[in-house]
């Protein structure tokens, strides 16, 4: 006759557990990496034009409206052409919905410092308070 030999209790046996601790970890990490990976791929619609150099320029993310100023005075929002007054009615209707409005404004290189500093004047007089200058960072363009 042959006896089986048990080397462990049946009561010893634990049942199989999926330990959910770490796929909720990398569901997390997965979801940052794509987060921040979406973040670099966001483009700005803009016009192309030579944008003046800063070593130390900064990205900016959160910003409602993009303008790009040429040599000649031509104002573009986004990508279409767009006439002074036209923009700042559309600048004061948003600022009046979204007090954290923000403008960021492309000035081409070479640009005459006084058209610069009318437009400047005129956002600020219908409320914009956080205005930015576009640059290339780096010497690139």
């Amino acid at each position: 006759m042959v006896t089986l030999m048990r080397l462990r209790d049946r009561r010893s046996f634990t049942k199989p557990e999926v330990i959910i601790i770490p796929m909720i970890d990398i569901m997390f990490f997965l979801l940052v990496f794509f987060i921040l990976a979406m973040l670099h791929m966001v483009n700005i619609k803009a016009i192309d034009i030579a944008l003046p150099h800063a070593a130390h320029a900064q990205e900016q993310i959160n910003v409602n409206y993009v303008v790009t100023l040429e040599k000649n005075g031509n104002l573009s929002l986004e990508e279409k052409p767009i006439t002074r007054e036209v923009l700042l009615q559309r600048i004061k209707a948003v600022r009046e919905q979204n007090k954290k409005f923000s403008l960021v404004i492309r000035v081409e290189k070479d640009t005459n410092y006084n058209l610069v500093m009318k437009l400047l004047d005129e956002c600020k007089a219908v409320g914009v308070e956080h205005v930015g200058l576009a640059a290339a960072k780096d010497g690139s363009l």
